[in-house]
């Protein structure tokens, strides 16, 4: 199947592209992506070294198990169970900070909504309109 380009079709697909929400997405995942680089690295350089301490120095990056040992012409393969420890750690606390920034922005909004909304200038001057005919 060949697709066609035209012109219509690129001002289609600048349309989208220049959306306001692909924008967005676009920023967040661009941070979501440093993020996940400083989570990684707070799950493998604070949380993990205290944790293997208080597991009797274990290193979860080295664990494995070594389902072929190496040969002169092939390399081992190896289950790596405690990388994915980590990546299972980095997910929960990615998932936490996620979760309360989440309720936060829905405290927000809840809060936002809850405002009594100010009269415009047209019910406020109708209101002094009805006062002052009132009297």
């Amino acid at each position: 199947m060949i697709i066609k380009f035209n012109t219509n079709m690129l001002q289609e697909f600048k349309k989208f592209a220049l959306k306001g929400n692909v924008m967005d997405m676009a920023v967040g995942v661009i941070i979501g992506a440093a993020f996940g680089k400083i989570v990684s690295s707070f799950v493998s350089d604070v949380i993990m070294p205290p944790i293997g301490v208080l597991t009797g120095g274990v290193n979860f990056d080295g664990l494995f198990i070594t389902l072929k040992k190496a040969t002169d012409t092939t390399a081992a393969v190896n289950l790596n169970y405690g990388l994915f420890i980590n990546a299972i750690i980095d997910f929960l606390i990615i998932a936490f900070v996620i979760f309360l920034a989440v309720k936060q922005i829905n405290k927000l909004r809840k809060k936002e909504a809850e405002k009594p909304v100010a009269p415009s200038e047209e019910i406020l001057l109708l209101r002094e309109i009805r006062d002052s005919l009132k009297k």
